[in-house]
């Protein structure tokens, strides 16, 4: 690999004239707020996740605030941002920041990584953008950055390989690690895009090895359908069930799916997933 340096100076520049004013990267972020900004755009764009973190740090603005609260709530708030499981695991989170560490959200980066539902991107991210630590940060738009600039390579790997940490750890600067990492993430997020990269605007184009190389093409992810599938079929139950602040009737449920061997199916996943409650009399509602 090359001087670090000749990446990391012109994306540090780039960064300092174009980052987005997010409410997560602002100085009086809290720990709490960037560690649920993080689950919530795991697979999610900004424009969906902002209006719905607002809300929720308003009405959450600490762990303990979310913790007191049943996790169906967590769930109704979750909103459309999709893979409502992750509200679940906010509130598991939640609960275990609440009576295992004081109501503070930890920084070390182990201490992070044995909380309910954080990975270890999750746990690299809250501890380096919300404590300074030096970790390297791991997602897909880095993932992407990297494997085009240094390896040539259009699209990252499914999983992210030892190759890669290497890599990331070896470009980490001795000072402003946090700055480096989410530089680069904004990069691969607004530049160094996954389908129309606009490497005329890159500020790393002269060095990129992948434009060096002549652009090979790549293997890029499927992208996932959604009309039709058991996840659309999840989603439409669920909003029945977020809408009512009470339990409902199965035929409210039927209503919005006619295929019923597919609606059966979907429900019987999110019971198991525990996103829906079945009671007794047979009505249905959101966790408690």
């Amino acid at each position: 690999m090359a001087d670090p340096n000749l990446l990391r100076e012109p994306i540090l520049d780039w960064y300092a004239d174009n980052a987005r004013d997010l409410p997560w990267r602002r100085h009086d972020a809290t720990p709490w707020g960037i560690l649920v900004s993080e689950i919530m755009l795991q697979q999610t764009p900004v424009v969906r996740v902002l209006p719905v973190w607002e809300q929720w740090m308003e009405r959450w603005p600490a762990p303990a605030d979310l913790a007191a609260e049943p996790p169906g709530e967590a769930v109704r708030h979750w909103g459309r941002l999709g893979y409502p499981r992750r509200a679940l695991r906010l509130h598991a989170c939640a609960k275990a920041i609440t009576t295992e560490h004081g109501g503070q959200v930890p920084a070390d980066h182990a201490t992070l990584l044995a909380l309910p539902g954080i990975g270890e991107y999750t746990a690299a991210a809250v501890a380096s953008f919300a404590f300074g630590g030096s970790h390297p940060v791991l997602d897909t738009n880095v993932r992407r950055v990297l494997g085009r600039t240094v390896r040539a390579e259009e699209y990252p790997p499914t999983a992210t390989t030892a190759a890669e940490r290497r890599l990331a750890h070896d470009l980490l600067p001795l000072v402003g690690a946090p700055v480096w990492g989410v530089a680069v993430m904004e990069l691969g997020a607004l530049i160094c895009t996954a389908r129309s990269p606009q490497c005329e605007r890159c500020p790393v184009q002269a060095q990129c090895a992948w434009r060096l190389a002549g652009k090979p093409p790549g293997q890029a992810r499927k992208g996932q359908t959604y009309d039709g599938t058991d996840r659309q079929c999840r989603g439409r139950l669920l909003a029945v069930l977020r809408a009512a602040h009470g339990p409902v009737p199965k035929t409210a449920l039927d209503a919005v799916w006619d295929e019923p061997v597919q609606r059966e199916r979907a429900l019987d996943g999110l019971i198991a997933d525990g996103l829906a409650e079945v009671l007794d009399d047979g009505t249905y509602r959101l966790p408690t």
